[in-house]
């Protein structure tokens, strides 16, 4: 991976430490999110942990934004509860995130090392969802199979 460091927003990793340790408690939440939106707003979640697979902290994050009309974020990090730290997101997050917002900056690392990078970093050779849509009114192709 050859990331480019960018400079950390170290007030939204606080606030998302601080949702973790306030906000998550037991088995059902067990990480939090913030994000800074384009206007500067903070933006802060936790995962909805459920056996069936519920969402990620920054997939929940995504809705909470868009409830408070922030559409465009900018930058985005997840801390783990009981004080484990930044944690990098999941595949299915990554993906979520780059379709979302293709020029999103993450936050990941620990201690010393941690960074700022793109998204598109976090996932080389990338598959953008919507490059592959359909232009409306074109034929779904037929499977001759």
């Amino acid at each position: 991976m050859n990331a480019q460091s960018h400079h950390v927003d170290h007030e939204l990793v606080q606030a998302a430490a601080d949702v973790a340790r306030t906000r998550c408690r037991g088995d059902n939440h067990t990480m939090a999110a913030a994000a800074r939106a384009r206007d500067g707003r903070i933006v802060t979640a936790v995962n909805a942990y459920h056996f069936t697979g519920g969402p990620c902290a920054e997939l929940v994050l995504i809705g909470t934004a868009a409830a408070q009309g922030a559409y465009e974020l900018d930058t985005i990090v997840a801390v783990g509860d009981r004080d484990r730290g930044v944690v990098p997101p999941c595949g299915r997050c990554r993906q979520v995130l780059l379709d979302y917002f293709p020029a999103l900056r993450v936050i990941v690392g620990s201690g010393e090392r941690i960074r700022s990078v793109l998204i598109t970093d976090l996932l080389p050779e990338t598959y953008v969802w919507a490059d592959h849509q359909l232009e409306a009114g074109q034929a779904v192709p037929q499977s001759t199979g």
